[in-house]
């Protein structure tokens, strides 16, 4: 890959420029990225909701200073939603005005670039450069099985075919993040164009580190929740907080003036870190007290 494309010469590099963004990835995620910008191939993400896989595409264009352009999935959507489409109501006025003037217009005169609307997948590949947009295709696993199959050019050959155009290549290739939260299975020929990295939830020290760079927090609150972000976990829980409640939760507590995690800042700002009423319910039959003590 062109200099441009790859201002990264090793992961200590990458990891630190994360870092500088306020990305605080461990040292296999960073070594993943890096292969996925060298090598020039996607990466999918997986791991529990909340554990920084979205930002971690966020992150590398940040340091990558590069369009960032997102992709959200959804059931239901469709190609002309993810690829492109073509602007009917135009079209039609061109047919109108020509009319008006006594010509007529061929399929070729309203199947052209001036009619084509891109949505992001198209967007990416059609990214100009010097440096490659980095394309995040987030929640892959939300949507259809077939939307899978629009996916597979684009990951093998950063190639997608218009019908009334033909293919278009990108000259400078996106380099395409895909996170899933495991909601289902991927297909294998999906998997196969892609690295892979499972992100898990970070031990303690490190969300304490997330959450004083992301909230400025002081380091007695930034320990105090990130130490009960992992006593919740331990709970059997509908969904377990990941990073970004631990962020929110942190956030809470400062906007009301508190330093640390008692049973009554815990009790008043719940909803700011479990987002399931059966959680709530659970944390208080089980009581507060286990935010805030020892185990045993």
């Amino acid at each position: 890959m062109s200099e441009p494309s790859s201002p990264f010469r090793d992961a200590v590099t990458l990891q630190a420029e994360l870092g500088s963004v306020g990305y605080l990835a461990d040292d296999a995620l960073t070594t993943a990225l890096l292969l996925a910008v060298r090598m020039q191939q996607p990466i999918l993400l997986e791991g529990e909701p909340g554990v920084g896989k979205t930002e971690a595409g966020k992150a590398l264009a940040a340091v990558l200073d590069t369009r960032l352009i997102r992709l959200q999935c959804y059931e239901g959507l469709s190609a002309a939603e993810a690829l492109y489409e073509w602007n009917y109501p135009r079209q039609l006025l061109a047919i109108r005005l020509a009319e008006s003037r006594g010509a007529v217009l061929r399929d070729a005169d309203l199947f052209t670039d001036e009619y084509l609307l891109e949505r992001p997948l198209l967007a990416a590949i059609s990214h100009p450069g010097p440096r490659p947009a980095v394309l995040l295709i987030d929640e892959v696993d939300r949507a259809d099985d077939e939307f899978e199959a629009f996916l597979l050019e684009l990951l093998a050959d950063a190639a997608i075919t218009i019908a009334e155009l033909g293919t278009r290549r990108a000259v400078v290739p996106p380099i395409v993040v895909l996170t899933s939260n495991r909601t289902r299975d991927l297909h294998d020929a999906l998997k196969r164009r892609c690295l892979y990295h499972w992100i898990a939830y970070p031990d303690a020290d490190r969300v304490a580190a997330i959450i004083r760079r992301r909230v400025n927090a002081t380091n007695q609150l930034a320990a105090a929740v990130a130490a009960s972000v992992g006593r919740l976990r331990r709970l059997d829980l509908t969904k377990p907080p990941g990073v970004a409640e631990a962020i929110n939760w942190a956030m809470a507590l400062q906007v009301l003036g508190l330093s640390t995690v008692d049973e009554s800042a815990a009790e008043r700002t719940l909803g700011a870190v479990l987002k399931y009423s059966e959680d709530v319910t659970a944390v208080r039959e089980a009581g507060t007290t286990v935010l805030v003590c020892d185990d045993g």
